[in-house]
């Protein structure tokens, strides 16, 4: 690098740092008051004797933290917008009340003017927008916090090449990269002050969770990356006529700008216009929760984001129908993909074994294999939750649990959300993607069909896995058969050992409980492992989801 060069990176980082102090400083300035206030009211009054008025106004005081979060990420922008929805998926971590009331944070922000962006497009592209494409709309059709999307049509070279002639390009928002660099050093920074804190620590790792999202970010403004993923999707539905997607223009692809087909058609939560092509929804319904499962139980690579508005019905003219079908189920946006790792494959089928099987105590160990636990879990108090949770709610779909009773949730969250939210456990990135996938597919099919029963989907992917793993499945049936037998066997002594403690009035006995546990028994020895293995994992989605949503 030439002297003229170095001294023009060097004015170059000047002028970065001189924009990006503000900003670092404004974050770290509103986590720190943020961070204080928490820290008096939740530490310093109960040290004083004013615990009760703590807890009483608590859940008043983190709505109005996330409300203040909120309005702070909608103005900022960058990645901010993008750390209160990734706060909004950690039911793991945070309270409902913070996570509810960043739910509805939409990555929408106002567009950035055409000329920033065709200056942009131009010096990735090497060449004139006019010569890159025959037109293109400055306005754009959606607008986010990392970049924007806009119609255009090819040049008629390229579309004589890709054999498609309509486009959309997102272009990356101008000096999004720097803006993000700067939040991420933020983050860190808050990360550190977090882990200082016992009683942080002790509940949530905050480094590993910012470098999870750092990593998520950095990918999401990669638009080679995500150009990738949109390939790899392809070649794995290429030959499935259920299945439509975008193909990438390569030609007009670079890191910061990404040209797809454009594939937009009836969004797939207009039920009417579903109807009047012609289509049932509750098809649809049916056929999106099959593609999900088999992206999820096949080769595990998966779209992590099947919100609505990544998800289109595209209907087909007549003379177009493939293998009798007269539509297509249609994926966009392929920044949010995900594998799951053999490991945690393995360690997904024990945990799915134990939920499947009611198994509190296999359930806790499952976890703890997958390294949802940390050090300071009280394993008791989680397997209570959790059968508690199976007792009642396990093998309802999601319209079964929309209607009971809301004041039994409101008992449960009474029983067990402070348990829950109070145990030293959270999700690795992969597991949480899972959970969040099943979670949104859910409630797209039950909004394209009330009457949906994940259940019914689910039953010949377990059929499946039976014949695919049929060994270790047996095996790992076969550990929990000896496990039964085990306390079966030890059960005569345990009995002796209770007659007694009652004889000396050492324990009160619930008749009812008992009568329920041992029916519980009855139906572990005589439950089909096969259909169990998938369910536990619906059962954790349909679960979170809910809570998410009240």
């Amino acid at each position: 690098m030439s002297a003229q060069s170095s001294a023009n990176v060097g004015r170059a980082d000047k002028s970065r740092r001189r924009i990006a102090g503000p900003r670092y400083r404004r974050i770290l300035w509103f986590a720190a008051r943020l961070i204080a206030r928490v820290w008096w009211f939740d530490l310093a009054l109960p040290r004083i004797g004013l615990g009760a008025y703590s807890t009483r106004t608590q859940s008043r005081r983190m709505r109005k933290l996330a409300k203040q979060f909120r309005t702070f990420a909608v103005e900022l922008g960058g990645l901010m917008i993008k750390v209160g929805q990734f706060m909004s998926s950690r039911l793991d971590v945070l309270p409902p009340e913070i996570t509810k009331e960043l739910a509805g944070l939409q990555d929408e922000v106002p567009a950035a003017s055409f000329d920033e962006i065709r200056i942009l497009a131009e010096q990735e592209l090497g060449v004139p927008l006019e010569r890159a494409y025959a037109s293109f709309e400055p306005d754009p059709v959606a607008a986010a916090s990392l970049g924007q999307a806009h119609r255009a049509r090819l040049a008629p070279s390229d579309a004589r090449l890709v054999g498609f002639t309509d486009v959309i390009v997102k272009v990356q928002r101008p000096g999004i990269g720097d803006i993000v660099n700067i939040d991420l050093a933020a983050l860190r920074v808050i990360a550190r002050w977090l882990r200082r804190s016992h009683a942080v620590a002790a509940h949530v790792d905050v480094p590993a969770l910012v470098e999870e999202f750092a990593r998520t970010s950095m990918e999401e403004v990669d638009y080679l990356h995500e150009g990738a993923n949109a390939e790899r999707f392809a070649e794995r539905f290429a030959d499935d006529p259920r299945v439509g997607y975008p193909e990438v223009v390569w030609e007009r692809t670079t890191r910061k700008v990404l040209t797809l087909s454009n594939v937009t058609a009836i969004k797939i939560t207009d039920t009417e216009a579903i109807r009047a092509a012609g289509i049932d929804p509750a098809e649809v319904a049916d056929t999106l929760a099959e593609v999900m499962l088999e992206q999820l139980f096949g080769d595990g690579f998966f779209h992590a984001d099947p919100h609505p508005g990544n998800l289109f019905v595209t209907p087909h003219p007549k003379w177009q129908d493939v293998a009798e079908r007269t539509w297509t189920l249609t994926f966009v946006d392929f920044g949010m993909m995900a594998d799951i790792p053999d490991k945690l494959r393995d360690n997904l089928r024990h945990l799915l074994i134990a939920i499947a099987s009611r198994d509190g105590k296999g359930l806790v160990e499952a976890m703890g294999q997958i390294g949802v636990l940390l050090p300071d879990a009280d394993p008791q108090a989680l397997e209570r939750a959790v059968t508690a949770v199976f007792d009642r709610f396990a093998g309802m779909g999601f319209s079964e649990l929309q209607r009971v009773d809301p004041s039994e949730f409101r008992d449960f969250a009474s029983e067990f959300g402070d348990v829950m939210r109070s145990l030293p456990f959270q999700f690795p990135q992969n597991f949480l993607l899972i959970i969040r996938a099943m979670a949104l597919m859910s409630g797209v099919c039950s909004g394209l069909d009330p009457r949906f029963n994940i259940w019914h989907a689910i039953e010949p992917f377990a059929e499946q896995l039976t014949r695919d793993q049929g060994t270790r499945l047996v095996t790992d049936l076969a550990r929990q058969v000896l496990d039964t037998a085990g306390i079966i066997w030890r059960m005569p002594g345990r009995l002796d050992d209770l007659i007694d403690r009652f004889d000396e009035g050492r324990i009160a006995v619930d008749t009812a409980r008992l009568e329920k546990r041992l029916d519980r028994l009855e139906r572990l020895l005589r439950r089909t492992i096969a259909v169990g293995a998938i369910s536990g994992l619906v059962i954790a989605a349909t679960r979170r989801r809910h809570d998410g949503a009240n």
